[in-house]
């Protein structure tokens, strides 16, 4: 009688292996399950959560170039200033290529005082004068602002140079303005500004909110401003590498390295690290439960082959030889390992989606993600049941025969 087992009926009592014991399968199955909805899951939530970082640094940094002047160490180590930013430098870079708005901004000297009322009491204490701040009129849409009440000065009140500010929402606090009906005013030097809005939030340059804020051109003829101290530029998405290197050239093309640019870096490599990093995090959670899975996989499956010695030994007393009955049991714990990646595939899959939805996020996960989830289900099962198919393998028939 020919010992040879053609692989349709080795396939066939794997399988008869398999679903003769439901429970035990379902049992065995969850570890793997688990570990490869785990990888899956995990995996798709790296990249959606890359992409949503990503995203978040896009809306405020990735949109944003500042352009300063340069400086040296001078005597007794003070910084001093190598060039100056154009007074037209909004109308020079703004015909570039990805540049949205541009708002340039200068600082007054500290001496400049804030009071909300012209006629001081001698006797009170002296209270700190907020800072007053000088801005072109797209300031508000380069720093993402929002009005508490009122509005922002425009293009009119520059170039008129009217006396109006715009006042911070800690610095109304401070000089106790808390609405612009009635055309409050507040004394900048001894001379009356109306205040016509409320700044209450910035997506950039926080300090703002402690300023005081006045059009440039007023700034320049009425309070002495004499330079400036940064040229803030919102951009388009990926545009910051252009951007920083053309806007010295338009400011002095004589000069262009006068002048310091801060720029974001580019958004696939920061998405790439944060992708890379939260995957690392990830997957190791992914590979301790499937770890799980495997020895239990192969804690299944070594119970199986004691239970099964007088099977094994009749197969073997009718000619199986020791590669089928190894065979065999490699072969169920493949299958386990294949259904239990199988199930984890949409189980992971599911989840990311649920969680997507409830987030309100988009859902982000490589093609290849399903593919791999199953093949190292088949990995784990192979891995697991070597050892039991080896230890079935080696039953003596006569040993089997007797113990059953």
């Amino acid at each position: 009688m020919s010992g040879h087992i053609s692989l349709r009926a080795l396939v066939h009592e794997a399988l008869e292996g398999i679903g003769s014991r439901p429970s035990r399968l379902i049992i065995t199955l969850l570890g793997t399950v688990l570990g490869i909805a785990s990888l899956v899951a995990t995996i798709g939530f790296a990249q959606t959560a890359a992409g949503q970082i990503t995203q978040q640094f896009d809306a405020l940094a990735a949109t944003r170039v500042t352009v300063a002047p340069g400086s040296t160490q001078g005597p007794g180590g003070k910084e001093r200033a190598t060039s100056k930013l154009p007074w037209d430098a909004v109308e020079r870079v703004a015909p570039l290529a990805g540049i949205v708005d541009a708002a340039l901004i200068g600082k007054l000297p500290a001496s400049v005082r804030v009071e909300a009322v012209q006629v001081q009491d001698p006797s009170e204490p002296q209270k700190s004068s907020p800072p007053v701040i000088a801005a072109s009129p797209a300031l508000m849409k380069v720093v993402k602002g929002e009005l508490q009440t009122g509005r922002f000065f425009d293009s009119g009140h520059d170039t008129r140079r009217d006396r109006v500010v715009v006042l911070g929402a800690e610095a109304a606090q401070r000089l106790g303005v808390n609405r612009v009906t009635g055309q409050p005013a507040v004394f900048i030097d001894g001379r009356a500004y109306t205040v016509i809005g409320i700044l209450d939030a910035v997506g950039t340059r926080n300090n703002l909110l402690d300023s005081v804020i006045v059009p440039l051109n007023t700034a320049r003829s009425e309070l002495s401003l004499s330079t400036t101290e940064s040229l803030d530029i919102r951009i388009d998405v990926g545009a910051g590498p252009v951007v920083a290197r053309q806007a010295p050239i338009a400011l002095n093309p004589n000069a262009p390295d006068t002048f310091k640019v801060g720029a974001p870096a580019n958004s696939n490599a920061l998405q790439d690290q944060v992708e890379s990093d939260v995957n690392v995090l990830f997957l190791a959670i992914g590979i301790v439960a499937l770890i799980g899975g495997g020895i239990g996989i192969a804690n299944v499956t070594l119970l199986s082959v004691s239970e099964r010695r007088g099977e094994i030994g009749l197969r073997r007393a009718l000619g199986a030889r020791t590669r089928d009955i190894a065979q065999q049991f490699m072969l169920e714990s493949v299958t386990i390992g294949i259904l239990g990646g199988l199930i984890g595939v949409v189980v992971g899959l599911f989840a990311l989606i649920s969680v997507c939805l409830v987030q309100g996020w988009t859902p982000i996960l490589a093609p290849w993600a399903a593919p791999v989830g199953v093949v190292v289900g088949a990995l784990v099962g192979l891995l697991a049941g070597g050892y039991p198919a080896i230890k079935a393998a080696r039953v003596e028939p006569v040993d089997a025969l007797r113990d059953a």
